[in-house]
């Protein structure tokens, strides 16, 4: 298993470290709904470090994630990100990831730690046509998610870059803790603001002790990954493994604003023809009318009891306090108000289809 260059950090302040994606990551700390709560009030840091990070340089750079991501990479500007994903070809998705244009030839790519081994062979599969230059650079970077609403105020000493001014998906390269170009990126996963900074395996450290000096007078703290699933279930973004994977289309899982037949890409001419065709399947949101936990892997069940589809998330919402998901369902159940049900044990408890996002600001 895997270590982060901070998991000697997180054992000496007593997290509840746990295997993920092959690392060894903490889970938590205080418990998840203080954890939570304190990044949808304050500000708290996550530890994404197993995160992949791609480097994608060259001429021909830009033809090669336009042909392997569904977005339009064309669009970007020096300074902004994207969020796409790599559809594989049979309809399914390789995995969904962050396109960072960095220079005018040279682009970041994160993708998710699993899939990492799996990315790399698929968007080098491709690469034999266009001959970018591609480096794996995800052993040697660090990645802390610095969360919540009052993140710019308590980290805009530790930077000559007004934070205040990086747009939603956009970054700069920039002194950052004392650091040289560290990558400031404003794509946070938690719905509640905030920054993500890349830099090397070997300052993190640094970084981390900075940004918990500047923090203190807010009350910042450390996070684990299991507020990291509630707050970004609470929004409605995919989990990879969960909500899309493989056997999951774009469209089938809500992702049609990122799919764009302004080009050619993989498996594009399949999918434009399902998006005439219809669909037949739709990921949608639910929260439960009575009280329950519904879970992964939970069957979703209609008024007979038969069943209709499989919760892929579910949680108890700890800034609603009512039992939320997601989940497939045919088309026919997917419209916002429909009544499904969601079997937990014995019981068939009542759910209503609902807009994203759960939790609203």
């Amino acid at each position: 298993m895997k270590n982060t260059a901070l998991t000697t950090t997180h054992e000496a302040l007593g997290a509840k470290m746990v295997p993920f994606a092959g690392y060894n990551m903490p889970v938590s700390y205080e418990g998840v709904n203080a954890e939570h709560e304190i990044v949808r009030t304050g500000v708290g840091v996550f530890d994404v470090s197993h995160m992949g990070e791609f480097l994608i340089s060259g001429p021909n750079a830009l033809a090669l994630i336009q042909k392997v991501t569904s977005n339009d990479a064309s669009k970007l500007t020096i300074g902004r990100a994207q969020y796409s994903c790599l559809p594989n070809e049979t309809g399914g998705i390789v995995d969904d990831l962050i396109v960072y244009r960095i220079k005018d030839e040279q682009y970041l790519l994160v993708v998710n730690a699993s899939n990492i081994d799996k990315d790399w062979a698929h968007i080098s599969s491709y690469n034999n046509e266009f001959k970018a230059d591609m480096k794996n650079i995800s052993e040697g970077y660090s990645l802390l998610a610095i969360q919540g609403p009052k993140a710019v105020e308590a980290m805009q000493s530790l930077t000559s870059v007004d934070l205040s001014a990086i747009k939603f998906y956009h970054f700069e390269v920039a002194d950052f803790a004392g650091i040289e170009h560290v990558i400031i990126s404003a794509t946070g996963y938690t719905g509640s603001g905030g920054f993500e900074i890349y830099c090397k395996n070997e300052v993190v450290k640094q970084i981390w002790d900075k940004v918990f000096e500047a923090g203190a007078d807010f009350g910042i703290k450390p996070i684990g990954l299991a507020a990291r699933d509630t707050l970004r279930l609470e929004m409605g973004y995919c989990l990879y493994g969960n909500d899309i994977d493989d056997n999951t289309s774009p469209f089938e899982a809500g992702l049609g604003w990122i799919t764009k037949f302004t080009k050619d890409f993989v498996n594009s001419e399949a999918l434009e023809n399902e998006k005439k065709h219809g669909l037949e399947r739709k990921l949608v949101a639910f929260e439960l009318d009575d009280r329950g936990i519904p879970r992964h892997g939970y069957d979703i069940v209609d008024g007979n009891g038969k069943t209709i589809g499989v919760v892929t998330s579910g949680t108890m919402s700890p800034s609603m306090g009512t039992g939320i998901g997601l989940g497939y369902v045919p088309i026919v159940f997917s419209e916002l108000g429909s009544k499904i049900h969601i079997q937990i044990r014995k019981n068939a408890v009542s759910a209503t289809v609902v807009k994203l996002p759960f939790y609203k600001a």
